[in-house]
């Protein structure tokens, strides 16, 4: 389905109101449950965007039993705004390292995909961002997802009162889907990772900015809604070089963590990343209900590789409304 046909064929769906679904158990599709038994994850010292980092990328992959030979890739940083004084995006360095380690390991072709939340203006983010130059360097796609071709995906969970999403066709075309955000707190999440990321993948021209009607679903249960419903199979890296803390995303301050997040599992990778912001996983609420049925939180489950989180926690600031994921569970 093409943008026009969309609009015709959708606006009733996109003006309906949208609440929360009603509580019950279990709220999925018995092919959505996808929680393994054990998720590895990888945490990889990162201290620099150097001339090191592909070869960190490297390592990252092959330590999580990664295969992309022969596959489209789909890379889908977080582009949400630009700030010169910030630390908002997903770095074009690591961006460029991923490209190359994905072209070094046999992939078909490499895509760099965002539908930015706030700007309609993708040249200007591009270009403002760095991104544009590391695009031209490597000679590789860019596709605004914001504006791309939808398909009708039927939603395999129902934690919105949303029973379809429009994804775009770009997602169809791939044989993975990798998520890599931005290490950083959130003023209406907690923190936002490889699972908030996704955010990015839903078309503006269909859902509005920021993602209006996602965010009158309900934040938490659309993040759940999308990441149970992706066409794909995913991966996570998360940039957690330089991060942000305080009144994230757009707003806090630079926080240097010195680290890079790697996994299948992204419920596990979000949980581990929140670990290193010392923040209580099982208090980020869509978290929660993603650990349910769609990966691992729990330290019993997670195969903690490389780096001790340990060693490489910081105390990242949330805003007041979020002081309760400081505090950890026993």
């Amino acid at each position: 389905m093409n943008r026009r046909e969309f609009l015709t064929a959708s606006t009733a769906v996109s003006l309906s109101p949208l609440v929360n679904a009603c509580d019950s158990t279990p709220r999925w599709q018995r092919d959505a449950y996808i929680r393994p038994k054990i998720s590895r994850v990888a945490i990889l010292a990162a201290a620099e965007y150097g001339k090191s980092l592909r070869d960190i990328i490297q390592r990252g992959i092959k330590q999580c039993d990664l295969t992309v030979h022969n596959k489209r890739v789909v890379l889908k940083p977080n582009l949400v705004e630009f700030d010169p004084n910030g630390v908002i995006n997903t770095h074009p360095a690591l961006i460029e390292a991923v490209v190359d380690a994905f072209k070094t390991l046999g992939a078909r072709e490499v895509i760099v995909a965002e539908g930015p939340g706030h700007r309609r203006d993708n040249e200007y983010l591009l270009s403002a961002s760095g991104l544009y130059e590391v695009i031209k360097e490597h000679r590789i796609r860019y596709v605004d997802l914001n504006n791309d071709d939808v398909h009708s995906t039927k939603l395999k969970s129902s934690f919105t009162n949303l029973k379809q999403l429009y994804l775009p066709e770009t997602l169809y075309n791939a044989d993975l889907l990798v998520s890599m955000p931005k290490l950083k707190t959130h003023h209406w999440a907690g923190v936002t990772l490889s699972l908030k990321n996704m955010f990015g993948i839903i078309p503006g021209s269909v859902y509005g900015w920021p993602k209006n009607a996602l965010h009158w679903a309900g934040i938490n249960g659309s993040i759940v809604d999308i990441n149970s419903s992706l066409p794909l199979p995913r991966f996570a890296i998360v940039d957690g070089i330089v991060g942000m803390d305080g009144n994230g995303p757009l707003q806090g301050q630079a926080k240097k963590a010195g680290v890079l997040v790697f996994g299948a599992d992204m419920v596990a990778v979000d949980a581990t990343a929140a670990r290193l912001m010392q923040i209580e996983p099982r208090k980020v609420k869509y978290l929660e209900t993603a650990g349910e049925f769609l990966g691992n939180l729990g330290y019993e489950q997670i195969e903690q590789i490389g780096e001790p989180v340990e060693r490489y926690q910081q105390d990242f600031r949330v805003i007041e409304a979020f002081a309760d994921l400081k505090k950890i569970i026993g």
